[in-house]
């Protein structure tokens, strides 16, 4: 039998940096619907400091698909729209540049962990309408959580299995003016965790959850031209998402998925023909109160969830903020650096980020890349995440025939 991985769905463990190498080697038998025994509440991290972590279900639902928007420190709210707007703020769809859009991202995930966890994302969009103020776009992600060898407490195989989740959306959005759009966005989840364990073994009555979920974003952007080439743009965008169903592995527990409210800016400056800049600004908070995972945690309703988000534990210390630039070269080489902060008694997830994109004709390559920080244990279990993403953006090719055509008309007869 090959080499033994485990893995534990709770990120915000990840997150903690000096234990992330440990957490790793947690089994899933600590989730919900394999231990059938209660979990207590957690009120201490294990170097003995008082902690408020929030944490949910299919956490997968909050990591960045997309290497624009990795390497600025996953700000991407506010700045400028392509087809990655499905997941970011669906809202901003409307005032992309072309008619159609396509994505698609693949994303190591937890790479100095475990070396075959990965993110898949393809996203798309089309818009129609008499302006094109209107569009339709889906996405689907894919989260596989690799090969896994199953093991009890006392180290016995209890079966192997390939856990993964995925999830699929599909959304509507429109202009409501020259400067303002908004959009809507459903969600269908599907979490298979512990597929391939013996639940004889583990006495557990393990099932995949699934769930329904929502978002409901609005974009808001005003340019402002000094001379032909040299415009300042103002973004603003704000995004409420994976409002829905909670998630159940059993018969015992209904937990939360990672319902949140972001806010997002961005200020763009064009100097010249050749070269322009942009800096971005995220804030989230996740709309889930921190649990304390005794029997009463399933009895809380979403929309409680959602109010005692904002009076249990300390709120300036659960938003976590995003700071992004990105400097354009000819609209055809791009530049891009960020900074992503979460407070130490919420995961403490802090990292800088870099990447590079290149656009040619209707077809463009990003990359991002999380810089390596730490070393040992206290090293970031998420350095040197790499994303890559192909971006397709096109208009209608009747709209070149058709033209083609007119000209074609209007020559000139040759013939007799």
């Amino acid at each position: 039998m090959g080499k033994k991985k485990y893995f534990c769905p709770n990120l915000n463990f990840y997150n903690n940096n000096k234990m992330a190498r440990r957490f790793a080697l947690i089994g899933l038998t600590m989730l919900a619907g394999i231990a059938t025994t209660e979990v207590k509440a957690q009120t201490t991290n294990l170097n003995g400091t008082s902690n408020n972590f929030v944490t949910t279900a299919v956490p997968f639902l909050r990591i960045s698909p997309d290497a624009r928007a990795g390497a600025m420190g996953d700000a991407s709210i506010a700045v400028s729209p392509d087809p990655n707007a499905q997941y970011w703020n669906v809202g901003k769809i409307p005032f992309t540049d072309k008619t159609y859009g396509i994505s698609a991202t693949y994303t190591p995930w937890l790479k100095d962990l475990v070396p075959d966890i990965f993110l898949a994302y393809l996203a798309g969009y089309a818009k129609f309408g008499e302006e094109n103020e209107q569009a339709v776009s889906a996405s689907m992600r894919y989260f596989s959580l690799g090969n896994i060898n199953y093991t009890d407490v006392n180290a016995s195989s209890i079966g192997t299995g390939m856990p993964r989740e995925y999830a699929f959306d599909l959304g509507y959005s429109r202009k409501l003016s020259e400067f303002l759009s908004t959009g809507l966005s459903m969600r269908y989840i599907h979490s298979a965790i512990a597929s391939g364990v013996n639940l004889a073994a583990t006495g557990g009555d393990y099932k995949p959850g699934n769930a329904f979920a929502a978002d409901l974003g609005m974009y808001y952007t005003k340019s402002k031209e000094k001379t032909e080439y040299q415009v300042n743009t103002f973004n603003f965008g704000a995004v409420l998402s994976n409002i829905g169903s909670k998630i159940t592995y059993n018969s015992n527990r209904r937990d939360f998925i990672p319902m949140n409210l972001g806010v997002g800016a961005a200020y763009t400056t064009q100097f010249d023909a050749y070269n322009k800049i942009t800096f971005a600004l995220d804030l989230n908070k996740l709309l889930v109160p921190s649990l304390q995972y005794t029997g009463s945690d399933t009895t809380v309703s979403i929309i409680s969830g959602i109010f005692n988000s904002f009076t249990t534990g300390n709120q300036l210390r659960q938003i976590n903020a995003a700071l992004g630039a990105e400097y354009w070269y000819q609209n055809t080489f791009a530049i891009r650096a960020g900074y992503f902060y979460e407070d130490k008694t919420n995961g403490d997830r802090q990292y800088i980020t870099c990447g590079l994109g290149l656009r040619y004709n209707v077809f463009q390559l990003n990359a991002s890349y999380l810089v390596p920080q730490g070393s040992g244990i206290n090293r970031n279990p998420l350095s040197n995440t790499l994303r890559f993403s192909l971006v397709f953006e096109f208009d209608k090719m009747e709209d070149k025939v058709s033209t083609t055509d007119d000209e074609e008309a209007a020559a000139p007869s040759t013939g007799q």
